[in-house]
């Protein structure tokens, strides 16, 4: 079996990674001539797209979709893969006043990047209805993993506590988004979307005391959102609030999450942050 990972960025990567070493190949394309990746745009990559069984997208949207379909949509129906994934993002939902949500629930995306992932997600979802390509949809809540967590901010003395009322966010584990992927490349179901977060959505700031407490460390002080300097894209991240549900993934893919809260996979992290140290 034989995926292409379309935007191989660092999802991408563990993505890549948990397929190899179920026995699959594996290429990958990116917007640089990294060694080892198809340079993409730059180069033809219909010869790679007919190579792939499955094909996985990651890339970032703008404002008129997704940048891939753009020249590739002719190439990736002709493939005819037997899959075909879409990262998506949870922020489709916008706000709901930190109440759950699950995939019926409508899109209201509160921030010009919500929108443009609803716009790929609607083109994707029409090349499905149009032509039976085997499109799903993953929403991901807040990614976290190896190199991409709070404990260098905490150790840096960066690290701050925003508070805002009623604000909590889902979050995932980048290796959990991989084992929800390989679990429905094995059990297809075209035009399906699912949402991949944890079973623990938590307010921002309980998760940097966390960390702390783990370091051992003083938790960070509070600040109000309100008086917070922010950038307009870190306010942007505040502008909607939320509690994912995970239980499609759980009923119709079996997934058992390896970490099922924030509590765990920062211990996780943290012991691999001691063993690499």
């Amino acid at each position: 079996m034989k995926l292409l990972i379309l935007g191989l960025g660092y999802t991408g990567r563990v993505v890549a990674a948990h397929m190899r070493a179920l026995g699959w190949e594996v290429r990958g394309t990116s917007r640089s001539a990294e060694q080892g990746l198809l340079q993409y745009p730059g180069s033809d990559i219909s010869a790679t797209l007919d190579w792939a069984t499955h094909i996985l997208v990651s890339a970032a949207p703008d404002e008129n979709g997704d940048p891939f379909l753009a020249g590739l949509e002719a190439d990736i129906l002709a493939a005819k893969p037997a899959w075909l994934g879409y990262l998506s993002t949870t922020g489709v939902y916008g706000d709901h006043g930190g109440v759950w949500v699950d995939e019926a629930t409508p899109l209201t995306p509160a921030t010009t990047r919500g929108h443009h992932r609803m716009k790929a997600e609607n083109q994707w979802m029409a090349l499905h209805e149009a032509h039976g390509l085997p499109v799903h949809i993953f929403r991901l809540a807040g990614i976290y993993g190896p190199d991409r967590g709070p404990f260098a901010k905490v150790r840096n003395g960066t690290a701050r506590r925003i508070i805002k009322h009623n604000q909590v966010f889902s979050r995932i584990h980048v290796e959990d988004i991989a084992q929800t992927i390989a679990a429905s490349i094995a059990t297809p179901n075209a035009g399906q979307i699912y949402n991949v977060c944890d079973n623990d959505p938590a307010p921002p700031q309980d998760v940097i005391g966390h960390a702390a407490e783990l370091l051992g460390l003083p938790i960070p002080p509070s600040i109000a959102f309100e008086t917070a300097d922010l950038t307009p894209m870190a306010r942007s991240f505040y502008a909607e609030s939320k509690k994912v549900s995970n239980a499609r993934i759980k009923s119709e893919l079996g997934v058992k999450l390896l970490y099922p809260d924030y509590k765990t996979g920062l211990k996780a992290l943290l012991a691999l942050d001691c063993a690499d140290g």
